[in-house]
């Protein structure tokens, strides 16, 4: 395997940033030296972005296809090896997080927590039999918590990149450090996530796309709604398709068609209910939605790609149902911003639900001469900095290089 990659901010980051990010670093180093009290000179640094889900909502699960790629927004780590057998991470703004990695059965208490994720991908690493070993680590993020940008598969890559590149010459594929980021999701932190938000942040596949060339940003609305105890709701998905797949003795929806659940829809409807029903119609829809995407991308067809885009949105809020939580219906925060961002786009660009659902953010392509007032639109609604303009990041989780680029002669 080929050693994993060293890259310069001027690689990561867009030029108008990199100053900023610079100083971000060096705050990071400077905070690492303050907490864990030992200096940070010849301290080793990663990076693991998080990741916008431009096609397949909540299709990953049941093996279906997605479209989806990391962004600018990410979590950094200063690290410093130890030999004592445990990873300390301090995240700013967080308690530190102490794991002894001599105990890396699921640990029931630490369900939902940070400590879980890093517990999770260390049992992981050792369950494939790759090497694993202590460090300490200060990180600081700006992946928006509950945004749908996945600050949780951000984490767990960073922690699976550390790993790697510490304990492993960075041999390790990107797509392995993904599937078993989603291990610890799913096994230690318990949430029953799809590999998407993982193999995002860890890996792409680079369809060559810039989309201020179409005359358009990437925005992600932030609704600032709670997100706290959802996890049912977003687990009720993946249970309802599976639930129509086991009927036909499979284990996933993308082992049947469409065509399967019409021929036995009065029965299904009978004995999962519409809801189910609905999800797996959403489900192979949006599965050859993907492929249009890609298709109108590689092309170089926005229009239609804004249409296909604006059809997921669609089918997301009509048969997928994962706008609000049943559990609070009188809190539908995604819904008003799809309704504040279409009224400000004016029959142009496209906008949908992102990521999970329920609550946090929707997804919208904005026509650059549009862009100043769709901002203001929506943060007269959802306040200040609610509206964020993202830019896509050619590199997954990556060890970083401060020193400055060399000087071409």
């Amino acid at each position: 395997m080929a050693k994993q990659t060293i890259h310069r901010l001027s690689e990561i980051y867009p030029a108008a940033s990199e100053q900023s990010q610079r100083a971000r670093y060096e705050k990071a180093l400077a905070s690492f030296s303050e907490f864990f009290g030992i200096p940070a000179d010849g301290a080793r640094i990663f990076s693991a972005p998080g990741r916008t889900e431009v096609g397949g909502n909540h299709t990953d699960h049941n093996h279906g296809k997605v479209l989806a790629a990391s962004v600018n927004l990410d979590v950094i780590a200063i690290v410093q090896p130890t030999d004592d057998g445990k990873i300390t991470v301090k995240s700013e703004g967080f308690p530190v997080d102490e794991i002894d990695l001599s105990v890396l059965d699921v640990v029931p208490d630490e369900k939902n927590s940070s400590a879980s994720l890093i517990r999770g991908v260390a049992a992981g690493f050792k369950n494939e039999g790759y090497h694993i070993g202590g460090f300490k680590a200060y990180t600081i993020s700006n992946v928006l918590k509950g945004s749908g940008l996945s600050s949780s598969a951000a984490f767990e890559v960073l922690i699976g990149t550390i790993l790697s590149g510490i304990y492993n010459g960075g041999a390790i594929s990107p797509v392995k450090i993904a599937q078993i980021a989603q291990y610890a999701e799913n096994v230690y932190f318990g949430k029953p996530s799809g590999l998407m938000d993982q193999m995002a942040s860890s890996v792409i596949e680079n369809i060559p796309v810039d989309f201020a060339s179409f005359g358009h940003a990437l925005c992600i609305i932030d609704t600032k709604a709670d997100h706290a105890d959802l996890t049912d709701e977003y687990a009720a998905i993946p249970r309802e398709m599976k639930a129509i797949a086991e009927y036909f003795s499979v284990g996933c929806l993308r082992e049947i068609a469409r065509a399967d659940v019409i021929l036995n829809i009065n029965i299904l409807r009978q004995k999962y209910g519409d809801r189910a029903v609905l999800r797996a119609l959403h489900f192979f829809e949006e599965n050859e939605r993907v492929d249009k995407l890609v298709h109108s991308l590689k092309c170089g067809n926005f229009n239609d790609f804004l249409s296909s885009i604006n059809e997921s949105g669609n089918s997301s809020y009509k048969y997928l149902r994962n706008i609000f939580a049943v559990s609070d219906h009188t809190h539908q925060a995604v819904g008003i911003a799809l309704n504040v961002a279409e009224h400000a786009l004016t029959r142009k660009g496209a906008c949908r639900v992102h990521g999970g659902g329920f609550a946090g953010t929707i997804q919208a392509f904005v026509p650059l001469d549009l862009l100043q007032q769709f901002k203001l639109d929506i943060e007269k609604v959802f306040g200040a900095d609610s509206c964020h303009v993202l830019s896509i990041r050619p590199f997954g989780g990556t060890e970083v290089d401060l020193s400055p680029a060399p000087v071409e002669e």
